[in-house]
């Protein structure tokens, strides 16, 4: 049964949590929310819950208004971004609480229990209490405590935030399986934009309590509605730099260009271009191409990759290289670009161009 939010709005003590945010979750889909800290993403899963109720709007499950029903009388599991395990009872009493809560049968109970502890790899685990398991497993338990259920709508609260690396990429790959064969609503929130990526199914942009955009999460990264979807689903965020045409010809920040011929469209006048930061090149790229002298402020090594924040002419800009590159601060370099990597925004932020395959924009949600 599909989840259904109606012009739903929520406000604390004068201060708006969520504004005016319409959305339909089809049944068997994963969704992201993604966004900033602070930018909604707890408030609206509270309120798909049932934990919060809206100042206006409708909450639906499976066409039924849910907006007055009692969290207890909905059939939601929610994950933490802490481990919320009972300290006192082992890994199995633990995932088969809201079994015992819901009466289920003592033989039904251990089947899907252990059914769903196989799933998440902690079937040797079911005799353990919490303080001998790592922080992984401890997870893990949580999890499970969540699916056993087999509930309707499952919302994740940026659950793996707390975990290492490696360890998180291995819960996104079994995360996404988990719900491919399920009927489930599954629900994450995270803040980062490869996190979103890496999920795949729908992506929800959230900024200030407004939903910005949704849709695949392809589709969402590659043709974001405007400029602030555009910064919201990256990480660094997208370079923004003003942009004029005049004739056949068309200037960034002032370097030139022959008009593309995928722009010939555009009137004459004034837009801002978006550079992802892994698109700038230090070697030269397909013309045409746009070349910028800049300044290095920062170069930050991580890992295999490198940061280079710089500077052009007051406007601030960052380059994401592959592989170690060492620059000294006021250094000074050429960047390049070319053309067919650029977003083109209206001066009102609307997207009218898009990289890839230069089509117009997607309508925005």
């Amino acid at each position: 049964m599909s989840l259904q939010l109606d012009n739903v709005t929520l406000s604390v003590r004068g201060e708006t949590y969520i504004d005016n945010a319409s959305l339909t979750l089809e049944p068997g889909s994963f969704n992201v929310l993604l966004g900033h800290t602070l930018a909604g993403k707890t408030t609206l899963m509270r309120l798909m819950a049932g934990l919060d109720k809206p100042d206006r709007g409708v909450v639906r499950l499976g066409g039924r208004d849910m907006t007055q029903v009692p969290v207890r009388q909905r059939n939601v599991s929610m994950v933490y971004q802490q481990f919320i395990n009972y300290p006192t009872l082992t890994v199995f009493d633990n995932i088969a609480s809201p079994l015992k809560q819901a009466k289920v049968a003592r033989q039904e109970i251990a089947r899907r229990v252990e059914e769903t502890a196989a799933m998440l790899g902690i079937q040797h685990l079911l005799g353990r209490y919490p303080q001998a398991l790592s922080g992984g497993q401890q997870q893990r338990t949580a999890m499970a405590r969540a699916l056993v259920k087999d509930a309707d709508l499952v919302l994740f609260d940026e659950p793996l935030v707390n975990l290492d690396y490696k360890l998180r990429e291995a819960l996104r790959v079994e995360m996404r399986k988990l719900f491919e064969s399920r009927n489930t609503i599954a629900v994450y929130a995270t803040t980062e934009s490869a996190e979103a990526l890496a999920l795949g199914g729908t992506t929800t942009l959230l900024h200030q309590g407004r939903i910005v955009q949704s849709g695949a999460s392809g589709e969402v990264y590659r043709h974001p509605c405007n400029r602030e979807a555009a910064s919201l689903f990256g990480e660094p965020p997208i370079n923004l730099l003003p942009m004029s045409i005049q004739g056949e010809e068309c200037r960034v920040a002032g370097s030139r260009q022959p008009l593309p011929e995928a722009w010939r469209s555009l009137p004459a006048g004034e837009y801002q271009v978006g550079i992802r930061p892994h698109h700038w090149s230090l070697q030269p790229v397909p013309e045409p191409a746009f070349r910028l002298p800049v300044v290095v402020r920062v170069a930050e090594i991580s890992g295999s990759e490198t940061f280079l924040h710089l500077s052009h002419d007051q406007i601030d800009l960052v380059a994401h290289l592959i592989g170690i590159h060492e620059f000294g601060v006021d250094q000074a370099l050429e960047i390049q670009v070319a053309c067919r990597q650029l977003f083109v925004f209206e001066p009102g932020g609307e997207l009218l161009l898009a990289p890839y395959s230069l089509r117009p924009a997607l309508a925005s949600v």
